[in-house]
């Protein structure tokens, strides 16, 4: 099962180490649906070509396009400056879906109160991050995800580093937090 907390805020801890408050302070799926619109659904990562699951999630959800990516030192050109990047707080005017396929990392991610959210994504994990939310990833200590790119149509992967609080995606996700994402 997905594990999900409140993570402190000491930018000089490791980006790469779990950041749990004291005392932890974990929570659900559910309470991350509504404090972050946040989606999670659980693939078999071995077997998702045949097992069907993974198809209906993306024709229910219009996903056409994927591609894959492998992040580690040995398989990442320039890899140190490509995990800052994606340790630097954006949105995307598009949703975000990674499926990952092997390894673990975290996505940290903003909830209603602008508090972070460390999510441990690991193999059979599928995360749907909606468009507009402030959101950052890094690997975990073991320096190694490797994933699967979901996309509606061409890829489109700009992001809009914070403050983007005019870009017409937050408004539209500020609109969805404001009903609990329901």
């Amino acid at each position: 099962m997905v594990k999900i907390w409140y993570m402190n805020e000491n930018d000089e801890e490791d980006q790469r180490s779990e950041r749990h408050l004291k005392p932890a302070h974990y929570i659900d799926l559910q309470e991350l649906k509504q404090k972050t619109g946040v989606e999670y659904f659980a693939i078999d990562a071995d077997n998702y070509e045949s097992d069907g699951k993974l198809a209906v999630i993306r024709k229910e959800r219009n996903y056409t396009y994927s591609d894959f990516l492998e992040c580690s030192p040995k398989t990442l050109p320039d890899y140190c400056d490509k995990i800052k990047m994606f340790f630097k707080e954006h949105l995307h005017a598009d949703e975000e879906i990674r499926f990952v396929l092997d390894g673990s990392g975290f996505f940290d991610v903003r909830d209603t109160d602008d508090k972070w959210i460390r999510i441990l994504v690991e193999k059979g994990d599928l995360i749907v991050l909606p468009a507009g939310i402030y959101h950052r990833f890094t690997l975990d200590n073991n320096d190694y995800i490797r994933v699967m790119r979901l996309f509606v149509g061409e890829p489109v992967w700009t992001p809009i580093n914070r403050p983007a609080d005019e870009h017409p995606s937050r408004a539209t996700y500020l609109e969805k937090a404001a009903h609990k994402f329901e």
